[in-house]
């Protein structure tokens, strides 16, 4: 094992950084230019935490996905939210996304690429989502995939990788995934943190890690886009290709490379973590949405209703300091509860009912009781998560429509998928940005939605520190 490293000593180790002179617009030029969309099919819907401006789809039938290559932005999302369901369904999933963004492309007469937006942590259906996305875009669009990209970094969040170890921060320092409590995620549990090793223990050998291309720091700090893209040729047969990265700077540059390659003939499906797809989009920074942006399309009145799934460490932590703030209240909803046929109707209605009453003059916490409940009983680990989110959608549906709700905050991944979608009723919306950089996104609701206008916050389990859930709650109220 690696162990952890200071992160300042660490990376001043490292090959010099290369900076190239607008090259995230020398990106969005070249993207634009190319008429090629970018497609990322988001396993949760916290994956929108980089960018801003761009639609999200939370369906994807051939009509939707016409809508959205049709639309400005080069890039768009399509939530699948895969990383809720059992792998076997993840995959099927996302075949039928492929092969209808395939006819939805044939019907245009548009190119496209697909990002498959995966966790930064490592979590989450790989390699049978890339496997399945491969089969169908190889039977949709013609000829086999050359490689698939491995660029998981997110590093608004401190995730990187560098020496072909992907790194957490934590605190000053750099610990190696495999020794993160992501690790030992009960459905997506690993071991190794070099993403090569990485690639051998999840794909069961298929791919050895000898097997593995890599991308280091010094080919794209030292060779620059045409030493990625002398790589990149030479990438046949599906293989994996590990990028590592631990700036935007190093982003851009392999992104230059990249398109270098793909413009020469070369194709690749992408599996990375949030940053990648603003470099690949060459989509500029944006600082963080002020109250006018938050509010712009339904002035702000009422209180606000925040919904916390997530059970991680860190969402515990945000939780308690939420709690703590005043004009806050917390209600607690009872898992094991909820897993009781005869007790879950009576504590959604004691929930509901808490809900709204107390949104008359305060912002309402909803959580998960938390203590860890897992499988047994007959119930797999995932049909319990299931059971907790189908709640939290439950309770969102009981608010008083006459509220004048100001804000819905969800905290977790499928949380946000299945509230958005399922609680709130969300087909399209726009990514109007951020609330604090880089890690909580913002969607500005459509009109057709329960409450048109409504300011939405995705903000994932895993990211922010322990005061970040109270932080926005603060923003969104006008503290």
């Amino acid at each position: 094992m690696a162990g952890p490293v200071e992160e300042a000593v660490y990376l001043a180790a490292q090959p010099r950084e290369l900076r190239l002179p607008d090259a995230l617009e020398r990106i969005r030029e070249r993207v634009v230019a190319g008429g090629r969309r970018i497609a990322v099919l988001d396993d949760d819907p916290t994956g929108t935490q980089t960018v801003h401006g761009v639609p999200v789809l939370t369906t994807w039938a051939v009509e939707d996905l016409r809508w959205a290559l049709g639309q400005p932005s080069p890039t768009f999302y399509v939530l699948t939210n895969s990383r809720s369901l059992p792998e076997e369904q993840a995959a099927a999933m996302n075949r039928e996304v492929a092969n209808n963004l395939a006819a939805a492309a044939e019907q245009t007469g548009t190119d496209f690429v697909v990002t498959s937006r995966g966790d930064s942590t490592l979590r989450g259906h790989f390699p049978a989502e890339t496997d399945a996305l491969a089969d169908a875009l190889a039977e949709g669009l013609g000829g086999e995939i050359d490689g698939v990209i491995l660029c998981p970094c997110y590093l608004e969040a401190g995730r990187l990788t560098a020496e072909d170890i992907h790194w957490v921060r934590q605190g000053g320092q750099l610990v190696p995934a495999g020794e993160t409590e992501f690790a030992r995620d009960a459905s997506f549990g690993y071991s190794a943190s070099n993403l090569r090793e990485w690639v051998a223990e999840k794909t069961a050998g298929r791919f050895p890690a000898s097997g593995v291309v890599s991308v280091g720091l010094a080919d794209i700090r030292e060779g620059g886009p045409g030493r990625v893209a002398e790589i990149l040729h030479g990438v046949t047969g599906g293989r994996p290709v590990v990028v590592n990265a631990a700036s935007y700077a190093d982003l851009e540059v392999f992104v230059l490379g990249l398109l270098d390659a793909e413009e020469g003939g070369k194709r690749f499906l992408y599996r990375t973590g949030p940053s990648f797809v603003r470099a690949r989009g060459g989509i500029p920074e944006k600082g963080p949405l002020s109250p006018e942006e938050l509010y712009r399309r339904r002035p702000r009145q009422g209180h606000g209703l925040v919904l916390v799934g997530s059970h991680v460490e860190l969402t515990t932590r945000q939780l308690g300091h939420a709690l703590s703030l005043e004009g806050v209240l917390g209600v607690e909803l009872s898992v094991p509860r909820l897993l009781e046929e005869a007790e879950r109707e009576e504590e959604l209605q004691r929930v509901a009912a808490e809900v709204n009453s107390g949104l008359v003059g305060s912002e309402v916490v909803v959580y998960t009781s938390r203590e860890v409940v897992g499988g047994g009983s007959g119930r797999t680990g995932f049909e319990v998560g299931r059971a907790v989110s189908d709640a939290l959608v439950e309770v969102m549906r009981r608010v008083d429509a006459e509220a004048p709700l100001a804000f819905v905050v969800a905290k977790g991944g499928i949380t946000s998928s299945d509230v958005g979608t399922r609680g709130l009723g969300v087909r399209r919306a726009e990514v109007a940005g951020q609330m604090l950089p880089g890690i909580v996104s913002v969607w500005v609701l459509p009109g057709e939605s329960a409450f048109p206008g409504l300011p939405y916050v995705i903000f994932a389990g895993n990211v922010g520190g322990p005061d970040s859930l109270a932080r926005v709650i603060e923003i969104l109220r006008g503290d």
